[in-house]
């Protein structure tokens, strides 16, 4: 018997998973909350800018080091038999490091400067450096911008590495490399500098054929391309391939052998793809969590507007992976359940049951549209289709007899009209949605919104009975990488998590949708579009 780690990276904690290559059985498993959490209001005393959301790299390091040692004392495994290990993470999680791969903001003098410190993948503070990129890249008519969806997001790669240069030159001045964390994570794990072809090609104007798009950078600045040249490139490993055996100073420290294999990080949704077994063309994976990932596998590379990109080889190594999202899913729910009244609270605990619950209880029964509520799901901006990390939520349809599990609902539909955009327009560019997957925790635990999101999309929707996709995804390409299987198909279908339950959509549901989606479809395009400038006028108020 052998065995393979996962070690998956989420926004707020860091799993480690060991499980047997046979069949995907998780033998032992280490759940740790970061630490120092999300940074997002102050560091140290010190007020953060509106939009900032950074992380302390030490804590991810705990993960690892805590972790594996959990793992391996608990299930008593030989650390002989543990053949691969293989990482996700939220992506792109920028990190700033110096000649011995250690964080800006552990040096001395850096600790109180925020640019020094981790940029999480919702760092939303490189607003005007993504327009920069955007509209020189538009003027120039770069036609692979296609690739990228038409967009450029403040939560990837090179505008948060041009915010530094903007306002901490002294932190890039420090810096020997820059690089997302999961390549840094893989970096110290077998003591090298590359990068994985995922991260790259998703978030960093990086294509196999033609590299980096220094055309771009060199209009905005050479001293971006110099940047890009000195510090971000390295030599790329792909998915599939292995990085390279553990150090002999970390298999020392985790308590494993340096013959251990370490796979090239992949993005944690699109891990997710791995974990449930999706890996062909005409399957729609909804990665649910905080924010949501909708991913799809398809042959041929199509410029589909507002999407996050196309990259081949990111998940299945002859495909590409298209990848879209919501920036605010389970945050949103959160938001709704945290502005639940006193009475609702107390209702809860009398009754011994969670606000979720509760909520969820009083709206079931429910027909849609009964409220009279529909909600934009912009809380955290539009990642897809409208790609504006600057729009604000909406809640339309208020009166004074309005309840609060009414706009608990609401939100949960505005979540499924934001997928079925989604849906809409990959279906829109020829590729047609045949099996809807969702993962995640949400999913499990809320078969309301999966009744919602069933009929909403008009598809059956299958859960899969795992809150922990992308580290059983993660802990397929060790094993691939430690050679327990020839292919990550192979492994995907050997290794992947069962399905809990499927939901079919029910036709007089569905009518009653159609009818609601069409009326948030014209406040999405009045508010995403034509009249844009109502919500962005108001949030340049914001302090």
């Amino acid at each position: 018997m052998t065995y393979s780690i996962g070690i998956d990276y989420g926004t707020g904690s860091g799993r480690v998973f060991l499980v047997q290559t046979e069949n995907g059985k998780i033998i032992s498993q280490y759940i740790k909350p970061y630490t120092h959490g999300t940074i997002d209001e102050e560091l140290n005393g010190q007020k953060l800018p509106h939009g900032f959301s950074l992380q302390n790299a030490n804590d991810y390091l705990e993960v690892l080091e805590e972790g594996i040692p959990h793992v391996l004392k608990e299930s008593k495994v030989n650390p002989n038999e543990i053949v691969g290990l293989g990482i996700d993470f939220t992506s792109s999680t920028v990190i700033f490091v110096d000649k011995d791969m250690n964080p800006i903001h552990n040096k001395s003098g850096f600790e109180d400067n925020p640019h020094a410190y981790v940029k999480l993948w919702k760092h939303h503070g490189a607003e005007a450096e993504a327009d920069l990129l955007y509209n020189t890249a538009i003027k120039q008519k770069k036609r692979w911008l296609g690739n990228y969806g038409y967009n450029v997001s403040s939560e990837w790669m090179i505008p948060k590495i041009m915010e530094v240069m903007n306002k901490a030159p002294e932190v890039l001045e420090a810096t020997y490399a820059i690089m997302d964390a999961g390549d840094w994570i893989v970096n110290k794990l077998t003591s090298q500098n590359i990068r994985s072809n995922c991260g790259l090609g998703f978030k960093s104007f990086w294509e196999e054929e033609n590299g980096f798009h220094y055309d771009l950078f060199d209009k905005i600045n050479q001293t971006l391309s110099d940047v890009v040249r000195n510090k971000l490139e390295a030599p790329i490993v792909n998915i599939g391939n292995t990085a390279g055996r553990l150090s002999d100073e970390m298999a020392n420290k985790l308590g494993l052998t340096a013959n251990t294999q370490v796979s090239p990080f992949i993005i944690d949704a699109h891990s997710s793809l791995l974990g449930i077994g999706s890996e062909r063309e005409g399957q729609m994976t909804m990665v649910m969590g905080t924010s949501t990932c909708h991913l799809m596998l398809s042959k041929e590379q199509k410029k589909v507007p507002g999407i996050s990109g196309s990259v081949k080889g990111a998940i299945i190594p002859e495909l590409f992976a298209y990848e879209a999202g919501q920036s605010a899913v389970g945050d949103l729910f959160e938001y709704a359940v945290n502005q639940a009244p006193k009475s609702y609270i107390d209702e809860a605990d009398e009754r011994g049951i969670s606000i979720h619950q509760l909520l969820e209880e009083k709206t079931t029964n429910k027909l849609p549209g009964s409220s009279g509520l529909i909600a934009l799901d912009w809380h955290n901006g539009n990642r897809s289709v409208l790609s504006d990390s600057s729009l604000r939520g909406s809640l339309f349809g208020l009166t004074l007899h309005t309840k609060h599990e009414d706009i608990y609902r609401a939100y949960l539909e505005a979540t499924a009209f934001g997928t079925k955009m989604i849906m809409q327009q990959y279906e829109d560019w020829g590729m047609h949605v045949e099996d809807v997957f969702a993962c995640g925790g949400i999913p499990k635990r809320n078969k309301l919104l999966m009744d919602i999101y069933a009929n909403v999309l008009n598809k059956k929707v299958t859960v899969i009975d795992s809150e922990y996709a992308p580290a059983i995804g993660a802990a397929i390409l060790g094993a691939v990488a430690g050679g327990a299987y020839k292919t990550v198909k192979d492994a995907a279908q050997a290794m992947k998590e069962p399905v809990l339950y499927e939901i079919e959509p029910d036709p007089s549901k569905v009518e009653r949708y159609a009818l609601l989606f069409n009326s948030y479809k014209e406040l999405h395009d009045i508010h995403g579009y034509k009249k844009a400038r109502i919500m962005k006028s108001v949030a340049s108020l914001v302090e």
